[in-house]
């Protein structure tokens, strides 16, 4: 519920708050920030610093890993210490630094003959800056991420009837940042210079973060601090709030060179997700009753598929940019970071679509279940990755395929998000036991870290080699065709064989038949 603070009856907008659209225009920004670094950062990899396909492939999985997790600890600071407007604030900060400091570009790699071997040299302080601003936008959303959504959730009563609506203005912010900031960021980076598109982002984050610290006012009352005396408190010389604040930055350092060690986190990924599994497993057949023990496996098995799904989804960001540039006939006017619009911009327009599908389907007592639809999800990237295939047989003689097949692929791959996605948190809100509702919330949200960094491995296997310091169009074109071949086959497979056995793992969740999900859009 709300803190009980009275606004005035002129203190909305088109019966909301102002505060939602002061977070809106917060989180627009912010994404517009993170999508369009994210457009340009595969490229600038492979083409700045002259990382292979497979090493930058995992830099920027291994990025996306940690962007994911980071929430989960920013999440759990602001509820115990700072509060949600504090963290928000503080995580804009530190984006606006990172965001800037990508947009120092400095000398691009070369490639040097030393004793009959071609070797990359790169300036070791330009790349340590390039790290290092990784490493702030990852603690930044840390902060920011998790904890803006909790604050408009505080704008309205749990009653309130417009609570639905404000969190859907709320999050079409996300696809209206993702959709501008990878045309404008990707056109600006890779037709200007790499330095005016990632500075383009920063400026976006620049304004988000006047946005929110100006548009404050409107949030009087909400995420404040659940103790604000202990903030206070002094340890050691200074207050608790300027301990987390320095602890936070040296954990910017911290992820600096983690990100710099790609198979560590790896290991570390790995065992974590194996002790997470254990517990679940043994927690499920331990401590819970046969009802709350099906169902907590049953979102185990669906996590683990979700896992599948984003790995390959996410291989937009890195090997489908690399196939875009190096196989698509784009024409002049875009460029290769520009189709990752393709994405937020189906969203926007599929959306509501999907969402009135699923409420007509459910008065028909016709709706999939949450299992059906994940197969269904798993089943649609696939079948984009089908689509590519078939393209790739219609390539003209330079290796190019036809853009009609990339967007086709983005419009499947889309819809197979809405299939997925928006169910993911019902499902863990639906299915978990009370007493670990708040872990299993961040299990979901650490499963998309261990998907990201399987995507970086996934992009290694699709790696072109050089041909004389130029790329074959032909050459790559038979290297990606071969694994995108591999990854819709077992993709189809799979989403088949959980269409097969969603019946079973809809009885086991022992929940009404033909509920109706809730609608999230993707955040």
């Amino acid at each position: 519920m709300t803190d009980g603070t009275l606004r005035p009856p002129g203190d909305e907008i088109l019966g909301h708050p102002r505060g939602l659209y002061v977070l809106f225009m917060t989180e627009l920004w912010e994404r517009f920030s993170y999508y369009g670094m994210r457009a340009l950062l595969i490229l600038y990899l492979t083409k700045h610093f002259l990382f292979g396909d497979g090493e930058g492939a995992l830099i920027v999985g291994s990025y996306a890993a940690l962007v994911y997790a980071m929430p989960v600890l920013g999440g759990m600071i602001a509820d115990r210490y700072l509060g949600f407007r504090k963290a928000v604030a503080f995580g804009a900060i530190l984006l606006v630094f990172g965001h800037f400091g990508m947009a120092f570009e400095g000398p691009p790699a070369t490639r040097v003959l030393v004793d009959g071997v071609l070797v990359v040299e790169r300036q070791a302080f330009h790349a340590q800056i390039f790290y290092l601003s990784l490493a702030l936008i990852i603690v930044g959303v840390g902060f920011l991420k998790a904890n803006i959504s909790s604050i408009v959730g505080q704008l309205y009563d749990i009653d309130d009837p417009r609570r639905d609506a404000g969190f859907t203005i709320f999050y079409m912010g996300i696809n209206l940042g993702a959709l501008v900031a990878t045309l404008l960021c990707a056109y600006l980076g890779e037709t200007y210079g790499w330095r005016y598109g990632f500075g383009l982002a920063g400026v976006g984050m620049l304004v988000g973060l006047a946005t929110f610290l100006s548009g404050s006012r409107h949030l009087v009352g909400l995420g404040e601090p659940p103790d604000p005396g202990q903030l206070s408190r002094r340890r050691f010389g200074l207050s608790v709030e300027k301990w987390i604040y320095l602890l936070s930055i040296v954990s910017v350092f911290g992820v600096w060179q983690l990100i710099q060690r790609t198979g560590e986190l790896g290991l570390v990924l790995s065992g974590f997700g194996l002790v997470v599994v254990a517990w679940i497993i043994w927690f499920s057949l331990m401590r819970c009753t046969p009802i709350e023990r099906d169902r907590m496996l049953v979102m185990l098995v669906l996590m683990v598929l979700s896992i599948f799904f984003w790995a390959l989804f996410e291989q937009a960001g890195s090997s489908l940019t690399l196939f875009t540039d190096r196989n698509v006939a784009m024409g002049d006017l875009f460029t290769a970071g520009m189709f990752q619009s393709l994405n937020p911009a189906f969203i926007i327009l599929l959306a509501p679509l999907f969402a009135w599908l699923w409420v007509s389907l459910a008065r028909r007592r016709l709706e999939p279940s949450t299992p059906a639809k994940f197969g269904l999800g798993v089943l649609l990237v696939g079948l984009g990755f089908a689509v590519l295939v078939v393209g790739a047989s219609m390539a003209g003689p330079d290796g190019r395929v036809s853009v009609v097949w990339l967007a086709l692929m983005y419009l499947l791959h889309t819809m197979g998000e809405l299939c997925l996605s928006p169910v993911g948190l019902a499902m863990v809100t639906r299915l978990s036991v009370a007493s670990v509702a708040g872990m299993m919330m961040g299990v979901w949200f650490l499963s998309s870290s261990f998907a990201a960094y399987a995507a970086g491995l996934i992009a290694g296997l699709m790696a072109v080699p050089e041909q004389g310091g130029a790329i074959s169009g032909t050459g790559s074109l038979l290297i990606y065709t071969s694994v995108f071949e591999q990854l819709a086959m077992v993709a189809v497979i799979l989403g088949i064989a959980i269409l097969l056995v969603s019946p079973l793992l809809h009885r086991l969740m022992h929940t009404k038949t033909g509920d109706s999900e809730d609608q999230e859009d993707r955040s």
